[in-house]
């Protein structure tokens, strides 16, 4: 077969609901989507371009197609597409995972609808629905019925419901669209009523739900559509049944072309997921931080050690291995499936789980506040905080090739145990906040001695060497330093003049396992603007911001990486960690409401 890969690009929509996610591209087609979770196989693997089939995808294929227009609808995770002919005809495409309370729960189905609805003239379709299995090496077998077809997938029957004619999908015929038609995409399960009526509520439902999520967000005046859908992006990237958090829905988007930097992503970070939970907890949305908390709570030891990711499902082990059947993004390969990184030691995860759980404790709207039980949980992840951190580990860069004692995760790990003193008074437990306040001052006092570098006058990446890294940019946002220490502007400054290229931000410039880093790294980019502003370079931050803005995909979403010449996005897709840097950054620059009032 002859692979097509010049039309990937990250121009697209993610539709989910908490149970998956699937990734839609600018013609309606989805083309990527693993199931039935963010882990599962990707049945729909277009994305990374199968070897040895045509397929991967499902697709509403316009005759004569011309030009296509697409958003979300406003504050949903909605996606509309709408196609045009050659001819003046045209349809409307919407897609959405249904979401909705129900039963004192949420209904939330392994399930992709697809609403088809003639705008204009005769427009002629063909619906191509073609999954494939074991990682796009082959065909699923297949069965159909009068109104649905099934896919027998690993660990998975999918079943489509359809009120277009059965022989149109199974064969994929052209046909006139006359009149809207439905497409409703999951479990093999009958549905016991009327598709239209069906697809009509779930539409109406997981509007209304979306809607109303978002109508509670504490958002900022300025930027509000392009921090609601950042909001809107990383709920859809938690997997409820459990609580993680996954990094991005994708695996093996090189961040840099050719570049071989191509790693698995659908995994919980907990340094990442506890990035995403304070984003979300400052807009108000403290959920996702609860059901995050019971899954580090299902993983935690007796000893209180952790792993840098885990699975969804709680797995430790995660073995990274090549996939053949697939050639990557436009074909830049290999295509990894797992992630090595859960052997490696990144001692700065302690203080991060710290973090995400301080809210709980001093958060007087929680039904269900941090206790006495709670800090008892937590403060064996303090311990191994005050034991590791001067040993050396692998960074939150996830160096595979050499440790040092890295500045970011000896701050971390002060903030592990700075913040338990702080829950410790909280609670009126005297002993343990002067136990933890202690040992946060000896972390504090050998970090500011041991990063601090006189004669470049800057801290540095590490205890052991010179270089400057992005994650620097934290050290005020996290407390290690006050925003007019003298010492933290002159690391701003440092960064800016080395680091900073263009209107992007490298993570580091010191070479690594793979050479030397070739994009900007978007989260260090909001970093960056974030510190801004907090030096007082309040003008130059907001003009940077506005300008990276406009350098997310039209629907307003945001990869890994961008490219710093044209902003091309680059890296997996979408990722936690940029949508994170949007939030914080907006919030700390945008005008205040009672300027608007």
């Amino acid at each position: 077969m002859d692979l097509d890969v010049r039309q990937s690009n990250l121009h697209l929509g993610v539709i989910g609901n908490g149970s998956f996610g699937a990734l839609v591209d600018e013609r309606g087609r989805v083309v990527w989507g693993c199931l039935p979770a963010f882990d599962g196989d990707p049945a729909f693997c277009d994305l990374l371009s199968p070897r040895g089939h045509a397929g991967g995808d499902f697709g509403i294929e316009l005759e004569d197609f011309a030009r296509a227009e697409q958003a979300y609808v406003p504050n949903t995770a909605v996606l509309r597409t709408v196609l045009h002919d050659a001819h003046g005809g045209s349809l409307e495409i919407l897609d959405f995972a249904p979401r909705w309370k129900q039963n004192d729960r949420v209904y939330r189905p392994v399930s992709i609808v697809r609403r088809i609805t003639p705008l204009a003239g005769s427009p002629r379709i063909r619906v191509r629905l073609r999954p494939l299995a074991d990682w796009g090496a082959r065909v699923p077998e297949h069965t159909w019925g009068s109104n649905h077809m099934r896919w027998l997938l690993p660990q998975f029957t999918l079943r489509l419901t359809t009120d277009v004619p059965v022989r149109f999908v199974r064969d994929g015929l052209p046909f006139v669209l006359g009149h809207r038609m439905h497409l409703v995409l999951g479990p093999d399960e009958p549905l016991a009523r009327s598709i239209t009526g069906y697809v009509e509520e779930a539409l109406t439902r997981t509007l209304d739900y979306w809607r109303e999520w978002v109508r509670y967000l504490s958002i900022p005046l300025e930027w509000q559509e392009a921090v609601i859908r950042s909001a809107i992006t990383l709920k859809l990237c938690q997997y409820e049944d459990s609580g993680a958090i996954i990094a991005a829905m994708t695996t093996s988007l090189p961040e840099a072309p050719g570049s071989s930097r191509n790693w698995d992503y659908r995994y919980c970070w907990l340094r990442d997921a506890a990035f995403v939970v304070r984003a979300l907890n400052r807009l108000g949305a403290t959920r996702s931080m609860e059901e995050f908390l019971r899954y580090i709570f299902n993983i935690a030891t007796h000893d209180g050690s952790l792993q840098p990711l885990y699975g969804i499902g709680f797995e430790e082990k995660l073995e990274e291995h090549e996939v053949e059947s697939l050639a990557g993004y436009r074909g830049m390969g290999p295509v990894r499936r797992g992630n090595l990184a859960w052997v490696q030691k990144q001692h700065d995860v302690y203080g991060s789980v710290v973090l995400a759980s301080t809210q709980l404790f001093f958060d007087q709207r929680l039904v269900d506040p941090g206790n006495a039980d709670t800090f008892a949980r937590l403060e064996p992840l303090g311990e191994r905080a005050f034991a590791l951190y001067d040993v050396p580990d692998a960074g939150l860069w996830e160096f595979r090739g050499r440790a040092e004692v890295h500045t970011y995760t000896a701050a971390m790990c002060w903030a592990a145990c700075d913040r338990l003193a702080k829950i410790a008074l909280r609670l009126g437990r005297d002993d343990r906040a002067g136990y933890w306040r202690q040992r946060a001052d000896t972390i504090r006092d050998a970090t500011l001695e041991r990063a601090w570098r006189e004669e470049a006058g800057h801290f540095s990446a590490s205890f052991q060497s010179d270089y400057l890294d992005a994650s620097l940019l934290l050290l005020a946002d996290i407390g290690f330093v006050a925003d007019d220490d003298p010492r933290y502007v002159a690391t701003v400054e440092a960064i800016g003049r080395e680091l900073r290229h263009g209107d992007g931000v490298f993570r580091y410039l010191a070479p690594d396992d793979f050479g030397t880093p070739e994009t900007s790294f978007t989260i260090c980019t909001f970093w960056y603007i974030d510190a801004l502003a907090a030096i007082g370079r309040m003008d130059e931050a907001r003009e940077l911001f506005e300008r990276v803005l406009a350098r997310r995909n039209r629907l307003g979403l945001l990869s890994e990486d961008m490219a710093f010449e044209d902003g091309e996005g680059w890296g997996n897709f979408p990722q936690t960690y940029s949508h994170v840097g949007l939030i914080i950054a907006a919030m700390r620059l945008s005008r205040s409401w009672q300027e608007a009032s």
